[in-house]
């Protein structure tokens, strides 16, 4: 038995919630988004809450994951979700030019990034090193950042890279700080 699965989704005020054949989709102020029903689940909406009924009992893992997709639709298309990275290191920045973001990120070229479709991309124009993705689907959002985020992961030592904001990186003790007042050259 799914124990989240089970809990009905309350649609808010200014949500519209439409299901036809095997896709649901939402409607709010942050824009559109349709998501697939799985097989062997059902949705019912009543009374302004959306109910996720599985058809077969051997199916509890995808009514549970059905039921948080369309939660965070719903949280999407009302409210929206977004990822803040920060780039850190010497010369690294980011520019927006239209559909590309170009990233300097310590190699001999630049890094070009196409902008994906539906999501809100800002750059601080004055910092050029904190970019701020927003949009309705929290996966899509989410996968951008994380893309972003591998052209240049954090290293231990300087910290220098791409990494989420509030995001801790564990520092290393250089080669120098490590021996430092180990006694010197042996004879």
């Amino acid at each position: 038995m799914s124990k989240i699965g089970n809990k009905p989704v309350k649609i808010p005020d200014g949500v519209k919630v439409s299901v036809s054949g095997n896709t649901i989709n939402f409607e709010g102020k942050k824009g559109k988004l349709s998501l697939d029903i799985f097989n062997g689940i059902k949705i019912d909406i009543k009374d302004g809450f959306i109910y996720v009924k599985k058809e077969k009992p051997d199916i509890n893992a995808l009514h549970g994951t059905m039921r948080a997709r369309i939660n965070n639709a719903i949280n999407g298309v009302n409210e929206g979700f977004s990822k803040v990275l920060e780039i850190s290191g010497v010369g690294f920045r980011a520019e927006d030019k239209g559909n590309i973001i170009s990233l300097q990120l310590g190699f001999s070229h630049p890094v070009i990034v196409d902008k994906p479709k539906g999501l809100d991309i800002k750059i601080d124009p004055k910092l050029q090193n904190v970019i701020t993705i927003s949009g309705p689907d929290k996966e899509a959002v989410g996968n951008f950042a994380d893309k972003i985020k591998k052209l240049k992961l954090p290293e231990p030592y300087k910290g220098s890279g791409i990494k989420y904001q509030n995001e801790r990186i564990i520092r290393k003790s250089g080669k120098a700080q490590a021996t430092a007042g180990a006694g010197g050259a042996k004879k």
